[in-house]
């Protein structure tokens, strides 16, 4: 056992660890510096046999899976989509802001990359994204 001295909140504690090689069943035993002995055991977690459940994949976005012909323009990052700026139909030029995207809570602006018509938009307002999910099809 090697011997500690922890302060926690301005009170200092002598902790006792305990090396521990191979097979261990986990215990934890705390002695405060005043003349009262903390002793904590934490309990192994019981064990629990889960039944295979059969899930049917979640399709958050339908319209993200439609492959329309163009450049596809993906998310950079996770996220939610704050602002849609774009209809499908509209001209943009290289550039221009497609979409803003919330992420790390900051407001990204997802750009043009090429000057075309928007062909697709697969997200809409609200719709939390990953990277790599399609956005837009410019073509």
């Amino acid at each position: 056992m090697k011997k500690y001295y922890v302060t926690v909140n301005g009170n200092k504690y002598e902790v006792e660890v305990e090396e521990v090689k191979g097979d261990f069943s986990p215990t934890v035993s705390a002695v405060a510096t005043s003349s009262s002995e903390i002793k904590n055991e934490i309990p192994t977690k019981p064990q629990v046999k889960e039944e295979a459940k059969k899930e049917e994949p979640v399709q958050e976005n339908p319209k993200a899976q439609v492959n329309a012909e163009g450049e596809k323009v993906q998310c950079p990052m996770p996220g939610t989509i704050l602002k849609v700026n774009v209809n499908e139909g509209s001209q943009v030029k290289k550039g221009d802001v497609l979409l803003i995207l919330e992420a790390m809570k900051m407001e990204n602006e997802i750009m043009a990359p090429r000057d075309g018509k928007i062909v697709q938009i697969a997200v809409a307002k609200g719709a939390a994204v990953n990277t790599g999910d399609l956005l837009v099809v410019i073509q």
